[in-house]
């Protein structure tokens, strides 16, 4: 008798089960990486942050950088230029994503929930040529296109330290921080990025380096990272700030 119940009641409970799991299942996040190395790269601290925190917040997460040469190699021991040396973004982001990654040019707006750019001046230099041009600069072409679908999707935008120049430099009228305005002695080394970012079109909304902007209208979420000069926990806060920001526009 009891058998004959459990083998009744199996195919609705599992029916159960399943719709929960599906019902649980995380935001599918895609992670863009410019590289390894803050001064050639990712800022291999904010990248770190920024999986943990999709971690934390049940995400699944599939990590993206463009098949490119580096604009150049930087020795960070000396903070010098390796002039010999040449590097592809591919192939140094996959230390970082411990070999699963795939290249920009397959990443499909249809297949993830949100897209998060961490910062490192590999944003500047590989994604878009802004260390060298400012407000003229370019930004690569496939970065354009996937800000440009996700935009256009309604689906959220993450980005922080320098990178949010690239929404501001291709999203007409996008509100992101990258901190404070002025250097006050050298807590914010890279404050004139916040006119760099209104000359772009964009708005520049000033935040703490534990905050993160929300962009309503735009679907888009900053934070400023390393822009500013202090502990390596407040760095992670505000990550985990705009990570939680962006997981939640996501409705997932």
């Amino acid at each position: 008798m009891l058998a004959a119940r459990l083998l009744r009641a199996a195919p609705s409970g599992l029916a159960s089960l399943h719709s929960s799991a599906r019902r649980l299942r995380g935001a599918r996040v895609a992670v863009v990486l410019s590289g390894c190395g803050v001064y050639d790269g990712t800022e291999i601290h904010e990248a770190s942050a920024i999986l943990v925190h999709l971690s934390r917040g049940g995400a699944e997460v599939q990590m993206y950088a463009p098949d490119i040469p580096q604009m150049h190699v930087i020795d960070h021991s000396k903070g010098q230029p390796a002039e010999a040396e040449s590097r592809n973004v591919l192939v140094e982001s996959a230390r970082i994503a411990r070999g699963k990654i795939a290249d920009l040019a397959k990443l499909s707006t249809k297949d993830h929930d949100a897209v998060i750019f961490p910062g490192g001046f590999g944003a500047a230099k590989n994604l878009s040529t802004f260390a060298v041009d400012g407000k003229d600069c370019k930004v690569n072409g496939e970065v354009e296109r996937v800000l440009k679908e996700f935009h256009k999707a309604g689906k959220p935008i993450g980005l922080c330290c320098i990178s949010p120049v690239l929404a501001a430099k291709v999203l007409s009228g996008a509100e992101v921080t990258v901190g404070h305005e002025e250097e006050e002695g050298g807590k914010w080394p890279y404050a004139g990025t916040a006119g760099a970012i209104k000359a772009l079109g964009g708005k520049h909304c000033v935040k703490e380096v534990t905050e993160a902007h929300v962009d309503v209208n735009n679907k888009m979420v900053t934070t400023p990272a390393f822009m500013c000069e202090t502990e390596l926990h407040h760095i992670f806060d505000g990550i985990g700030a705009m990570v939680k920001g962006v997981l939640k526009l996501t409705g997932k």
